[in-house]
């Protein structure tokens, strides 16, 4: 029997006009029958820490007074084999030029969506993609990238990629992992420093992956699996 995979996505400065150079889109994926478990286990680790089941786990709130429990679900991130990790980083949007491509900054964000979940996706197995609600166009855009998805697939009765929804964060404790995983290679790519819990996470980060966090990591790479997007590669 094929098996099922929870695919949980999130993005980082992936707005056109918001005065960041730095795009990161980033996936966590696990099989769906892992999915619960994976889930009880960061809620055991957020009471650990004294923290509610509610707390949501996010990049943007790691701070030293909590840097531990953030270093224990990154630790419990690479000592599950069941969890695993992609980003697409683009480190210069403003070299972009859509027009001479004949393309809208929507229309690439689609190809780069489309670029950072290919190579996590097997024909003989099924997904289900989860997106963070992040505005009103959560519901067009969700349909716009299942329809992508499947087209560049070929997969045009959705066999491959059961669905694609909307999900909210604070509800779904492996797209936090998703976020804090996201928001670390950020920080590295986009050259930021000051934080020390923050410095801290992404010190771990790169001794249990052993990458640096910046470049283009081997395609079959499993656990921690990084591409380096540059304009003249995608033609944008």
């Amino acid at each position: 029997m094929s098996e099922i995979y929870n695919v949980y996505c999130d993005e980082s400065c992936h707005l056109e006009n918001d005065h960041q150079q730095v795009m990161v889109l980033g996936a966590v994926w696990c099989p769906l029958e892992k999915a619960r478990e994976i889930s009880v286990r960061l809620r055991e680790i957020k009471a650990h820490h004294g923290l509610k089941p509610e707390f949501e786990l996010k990049w943007t709130k790691v701070s030293p007074a909590k840097v531990r429990f953030y270093l224990d679900v990154l630790d419990y991130f690479f000592d599950d084999d069941d969890l695993c990790f992609r980003a697409l980083i683009v480190p210069d949007k403003t070299r972009l030029c859509h027009e001479a491509f004949g393309q809208s900054h929507d229309d690439w964000y689609y190809k780069m969506y489309f670029d950072m979940l290919k190579v996590i996706f097997n024909p003989r197995s099924h997904y289900r993609i989860y997106l963070d609600i992040k505005d009103t166009r959560s519901a067009g855009k969700v349909a716009k990238l299942h329809d992508v998805l499947c087209n560049n697939f070929y997969d045009f009765s959705r066999t491959i990629i059961e669905r694609v929804q909307n999900v909210r964060s604070h509800e779904v404790e492996i797209l936090q992992v998703a976020d804090l995983l996201i928001g670390a290679v950020s920080y590295v790519n986009r050259g930021l420093s000051g934080n020390t819990g923050k410095e801290a996470l992404i010190a771990r980060m790169r001794e249990r992956s052993r990458y640096c966090l910046t470049k283009t990591t081997l395609l079959r790479e499993e656990k921690v699996n990084l591409f380096r997007w540059f304009a003249s590669d995608g033609g944008a």
